[in-house]
């Protein structure tokens, strides 16, 4: 089951014969230690005395080359400084005779640039540094057997991968190069008019898809119709596949992949004859290739488009955004191509907890793919999400969550207990929330996952949070301020001294507003540094320190440490708490610029957070120059953008001042370079600018209702307002500004 569900992903459908399953290993690992000192290769007995290996040693490379020629190894290690050939040779020797063996390099301090060019040209997997941790020295070669397994079992899947491809190339240039009977009989009923068939055709032959599926998305004809047509007039034998279980050992005989792209659905084989279910019984060309393909002799039934998409979904789950993403990650093993970055500095849990169920290929597979597919949309959190019948994950897409796929209950502790491994979590901890971070490498890009995991009726969610490593930092100018909002800005951040913070709910863009503040008018003259957690955007004029909290790294602390360093302006991730608070706004009096965030509703409300923290007023009036809130609407894709009519009922919900004569109203109406009509994010604000009047109000204690008053009469503009500039100008919609704010006038 577990490995059928794998194959939505990577498109390795099982095809007549189940996919091969890799023999289970019997027989120990066997590993090849090599090193000239015999006390080492003593030690290294021992590491390894009650793991389950088949161990062989050698005292020098020359040894080491004459066991491999007797008996091939799994791994290798071997040590760098020796005798006559070194480690480095040795392993390049190997590569070359041996290329599937992992090899691994073990060498002292000293050593490390000889073995990085080792690294880089192939030959090394990875080093291990004398002296070593007996732990760690386990965890690694575990790992790197689990890479081997991981090797073998992808070559094994290779050859069916290629079969199933020509299998799908085939049918895909069938259905491509053939004129449906259906389509002709539907034009002779004048049910098709000339102009459709030919734009039929013209699809069939640049998508490479069946006549049926471009039936159904340009609804030009009644299926039901169409369904009576062939039942009554061409006689074809009907089948109710509400009342019908297919047999499972036939669901192998056609691949996922065809069955869902042809509406086609095997039920029953007698003797020889296969009974399928199809939309299109018509298709003679598909029942010829589908016969050769099984061997059988098809035997085609009539059933109602309707019951086969029910029962297609009701057996292999949703599928419509599968064949994205085979098409997307390609059918290569994306273990190749991503890689889990491990903080070597942590402390490792043991052996047994790591690997526990999280080695079952599958979960790597899933996991991967999520993983993959979440960068590819584009998406800025990815939801690993158990419900009752199934495993949803879901991508959250400029600020909308959006259910993708769809995995199999059974699989979610292996798939949970796979990302807990990658963020170096306790997997045997199920019923607590943990917290963790994981650093993923593709061939293009390096990013971070945030990892938040919460136990369920249901089981494990897992929320993990991307964060792009390699971001730019946007300018000022980019970030969709109004003229008035700039201005205010631009004259706030030109002063040497304040705290200047950016306010909003979690993925907002307050980090993006901050570095676009750091980066303007920046010059060398001045001290910059950040502490952040992670780390979000890279910036090389900038001295930028991760949090780490497990090591007693926290924002305060690391903030004491750089006023030692002379800064000029600091950016602190986030203020959390109390003490934080506290030093970063004596920081503001005491000469330096400061930019933070804060997690409050409104401008005016962060006065009132910032008290709640324990400030003093004085302190925070003294020291507080600015307050930016902000909120990213979804913006009208450009490419299929258009005008539409004026939604009352959203526009008396968000209050009078929407209700203008003059405004234009527009949405997306959907393409292939949006999402339903959405194509990224703009921001709107609000800019609260300190002056003498609002300082005295602070001080006296002032609500957050007078504060927020007495800044508009001084010309604040509301997020409200910069919301209703937005739709002015034709960049959002009314609907995306009423679920973003909520409503603000309340009718009947």
């Amino acid at each position: 089951m577990a490995n059928r569900y794998a194959s939505l992903f990577y498109g390795n459908d099982t095809d007549k014969q189940p996919a091969p399953e890799p023999s289970k290993r019997t027989a120990p690992y066997r590993l090849l230690l090599v090193d000239d000192e015999p006390n080492i290769l003593a030690s290294l007995r021992r590491v390894f005395q009650r793991e389950n290996y088949e161990l062989l040693f050698a005292r020098s490379g020359a040894e080491a080359l004459k066991i491999l020629e007797k008996q091939p190894v799994e791994l290798i290690m071997t040590d760098f400084m020796m005798p006559g050939m070194n480690g480095s040779e040795l392993l390049r020797e190997v590569r070359e005779r041996w290329p599937q063996t992992i090899r691994i390099m073990l060498t002292g301090h000293a050593n490390t640039d000889a073995v990085m060019g080792s690294i880089k040209d192939g030959a090394v997997y990875r080093f291990i540094l004398k002296p070593w941790n007996d732990d760690d020295i386990r965890l690694t070669i575990a790992l790197a057997l689990e890479q081997y397994e991981l090797m073998q079992r992808n070559r094994s899947l290779e050859q069916q991968t290629q079969k199933q491809g020509r299998d799908l190339e085939t049918i895909s240039k069938l259905t491509a190069t053939n004129r449906s009977q259906l389509a002709i009989l539907l034009h002779k009923k004048g049910w098709l008019n000339p102009q459709q068939i030919q734009q039929l055709h013209r699809e069939m032959q640049s998508q490479k898809t069946p006549v049926v599926r471009q039936l159904l998305k340009h609804d030009w004809v009644d299926f039901t119709k169409v369904f009576e047509l062939l039942r009554d007039e061409m006689l074809f034998e009907e089948v109710d596949l509400r009342e019908f279980q297919p047999d499972p050992s036939l669901l192998s005989l056609i691949p996922q992949k065809i069955c869902t792209r042809q509406l086609v659905l095997p039920l029953r084989v007698s003797g020889q004859r296969l009974r399928l279910a199809m939309v299109d019984p018509m298709d003679i060309n598909l029942i010829d290739e589908l016969g050769f393909m099984t061997g059988y002799t098809i035997h085609p039934l009539l059933c109602e488009t309707s019951q086969m998409q029910n029962k297609l979904a009701e057996i292999f789950g949703d599928t419509n955004d599968l064949d994205d993403i085979t098409t997307k990650v390609g059918s290569d093993d994306p273990y190749e191509g991503i890689e889990i970055v491990l903080d070597e500095d942590a402390d490792q849990e043991s052996l047994e907890q790591l690997l526990g169920s999280s080695e079952e290929p599958p979960a790597i597979r899933l996991v991967n793919a999520i993983i993959l597919e979440a960068l590819r949309l584009g998406a800025s959190d990815i939801h690993v999400h158990p419900r009752t019948k199934s495993l949803v994950v879901r991508y959250r897409i400029d600020g909308v969550l959006q259910d993708k796929i769809h995995i199999p209950t059974n699989l979610l502790m292996s798939v949970v207990s796979r990302i807990k491994v990658m963020a170096e979590l306790d997997i045997t901890e199920r019923r607590r929330p943990q917290d963790g971070r994981i650093t993923v490498k593709t061939p293009m890009r390096i990013v971070d996952l945030r990892i938040s995991t919460l136990p369920t009726i249901n089981g494990e969610k897992v929320v993990m949070r991307v964060l792009e490593r390699q971001s730019s930092a946007q300018s000022l100018e980019d970030l969709g301020l109004s003229q008035h909002n700039l201005a205010r800005l631009k004259h706030v951040i030109a002063k040497p001294q304040g705290i200047i913070l950016a306010t909003g709910p979690t993925g907002s863009g307050k980090t993006t507003t901050l570095y676009a503040l750091l980066q303007h008018n920046a010059s060398p003259e001045r001290n910059y540094v950040t502490i952040e957690d992670p780390v979000e955007f890279h910036v090389d004029m900038a001295g930028q320190v991760p949090v780490k909290d497990r090591i007693g790294l926290d924002f305060a602390s690391v903030l004491r440490a750089i006023l030692r360093q002379d800064p000029d302006v600091i950016l602190l991730g986030e203020i959390r708490d109390e003490e934080t608070a506290d030093v970063a706004f004596h920081a503001a009096m005491t000469g330096h610029l400061v930019y933070s965030t804060l997690h409050t509703s409104s401008a005016a409300a962060t006065v009132a957070r910032l008290l709640d923290l324990g400030l003093k007023p004085f302190v925070l009036a003294s020291a507080l120059e600015a307050i930016i809130a902000q909120r990213l609407v979804r913006r009208i894709c450009t490419h299929c953008r258009e005008e539409t009519e004026r939604p009352t009922e959203v526009l008396e919900q968000l209050g009078p001042q929407f209700l203008s004569e003059d405004l234009r109203f527009y949405r997306g109406r959907g393409c292939e370079k949006c999402h339903k009509g959405y194509k990224g994010r703009v921001a709107i604000h609000e800019v609260l600018t300190m002056n003498e009047e609002l300082r005295i109000a602070i001080t006296e204690g002032a609500s957050a209702m007078q504060i927020e008053t007495l800044a508009r009469e001084k010309g604040m503009m509301v997020l409200l307002d910069d919301a209703l500039e937005k739709l002015r100008d034709g960049l959002t919609t009314a609907d995306e500004i009423l679920r973003l704010l909520g409503p603000q006038v309340l009718h009947g």
